[in-house]
């Protein structure tokens, strides 16, 4: 099976894929004009003003969008997964993954924009809306939505499940001898506890706890660049260096090449901020708002601060630390980066910060998959699908690392693929909205 997995996931993560995601990302920022250069400020305004009027429609307010996105974003992909980027592909990786989210911060307004325009009130009142919907009602591609919607359903419990419970539990066992079955229970009850509440309860939820998690987190990784404030310029230097030139193998770190770099660097963006997957579209079309073209700018902003900032200050950390020529891998050389910096406080930085990250991913990507599998199988299948989704997060605790993100990977690509194609398709429609709102600045 592991085998398997990662043939089908060097195929979907191959060259073409690359191509299409960044492509995609490149093309609609000609055509919106550099938007994450020119409306940011805007958009970042937005963030500190009053939402709409009570009349807008809507489950959540359009932060509570914002944070259930980021919940599902500001996962292991920024602790984890930034450090199997740097093993994998060497300190240039990093690069991509800026590449990665710049483009994609024009990827993501335009897919909350067209979840906002062409979501649907469900027979219980709730919105829904997003890639499954803006392909088969915009595009009129109904195989092509629901093919989406099923990818979207499974990739649940691959990114949004097994990945982050796999992540907490190997750091748990390893510094707090805390078996993998008690890990998962904990993880599976609690996620419980939120979803079966719905999108309002996870709305109230991700509030309070992704500002938290994102200052907690960040406050430390700033005091270890503090301390290690020399070393900066050195590590800037390694990432644009790396970025176009192989990086040679120095104490445990075994070197990478340049298409490692690109494509380790890519993956792990995209696993970051989901720009192009179809997930945070999702959450932002249950905003309670009349004007998806100031959705879209929220949005939008979500990608700056996971990966522009989060990332990169992980990044810089195992950078800075020396950390990233140990040899380890994944969670592991986050902590140890950390760790060697801030002895004790700093383990314990990553080790709670990393269960609250994964805590608030496996929340927000409950409610992605809940949404596809009702687009499929109707109102129905949303009791089972939370029930079996915690069942998922049991299971995680105990796969194989390599497997897990193995089978995350195969399924984000699954998924972007038929969203990617109704991005471009309906980038036409993006653009008259966007023309239309004479109120951006």
């Amino acid at each position: 099976m592991d085998k398997l997995i990662s043939q089908i996931n060097s195929f979907v993560w191959g060259p073409y894929m690359l191509i299409l995601l960044v492509g995609t990302g490149i093309y609609l920022t000609f055509r919106l004009k550099f938007i994450q250069f020119t409306k940011l400020p805007y958009a970042l305004g937005l963030l500190f003003q009053k939402g709409e009027k009570d009349e807008a429609q809507g489950d959540i307010t359009p932060i509570q969008a914002l944070t259930t996105a980021l919940s599902a974003t500001i996962g292991t992909g920024n602790i984890a997964g930034v450090a199997t980027a740097i093993f994998l592909g060497g300190p240039g990786a990093l690069f991509w993954m800026w590449i990665c989210a710049v483009f994609g911060m024009a990827t993501k307004f335009a897919e909350a924009v067209l979840a906002v325009k062409y979501r649907h009130t469900l027979p219980d009142g709730t919105m829904q809306g997003g890639p499954m919907r803006y392909i088969s009602d915009g595009l009129g591609l109904k195989w092509l939505g629901w093919l989406f919607a099923l990818m979207g359903s499974m990739a649940a419990f691959g990114i949004g499940s097994m990945v982050q419970s796999n992540s907490v539990a190997v750091v748990v066992k390893e510094h707090f001898h805390i078996p993998e079955l008690v890990t998962g229970i904990i993880l599976a009850i609690l996620t419980g506890l939120v979803i079966i509440g719905g999108i309002k309860r996870i709305g109230k939820v991700t509030e309070k706890l992704v500002p938290f998690m994102g200052i907690f987190y960040v406050i430390g990784a700033l005091l270890i660049l503090a301390m290690n404030i020399s070393k900066i310029p050195e590590a800037f230097y390694l990432i644009f260096k790396h970025a176009f030139s192989p990086a040679a193998g120095i104490g445990g770190f075994t070197g990478a090449t340049v298409s490692q770099a690109i494509r380790f660097g890519v993956a792990r963006g995209v696993f970051s901020n989901e720009s192009g997957l179809g997930s945070a579209p999702i959450a932002h079309a249950a905003a309670k708002t009349n004007d998806p073209i100031r959705q879209g700018l929220i949005a939008m902003t979500g990608v700056f601060f996971d990966t522009i900032i989060i990332c990169t200050m992980t990044g810089l950390v195992i950078l800075t630390t020396g950390a990233w020529k140990s040899g380890l891998t994944s969670s592991p050389l986050t902590y140890s980066a950390f760790d060697s910096a801030l002895p004790g406080i700093g383990g314990m930085i990553v080790t709670i910060g990393l269960s609250i990250f994964a805590y608030s991913t496996m929340i927000g990507w409950a409610y992605y998959g809940e949404e596809c599998i009702e687009f499929i199988l109707g109102l129905k299948a949303r009791m089972p699908y939370r029930f079996i989704f915690c069942v998922a997060i049991l299971l995680g605790a105990f796969q194989k690392v390599d497997f897990v993100w193995n089978f995350s990977d195969t399924m984000n690509g699954a998924m972007a693929i038929p969203n990617l194609i109704g991005l471009i398709g309906l980038s036409g429609v993006l653009i008259k909205e966007y023309r239309k709102r004479a109120s951006v600045p």
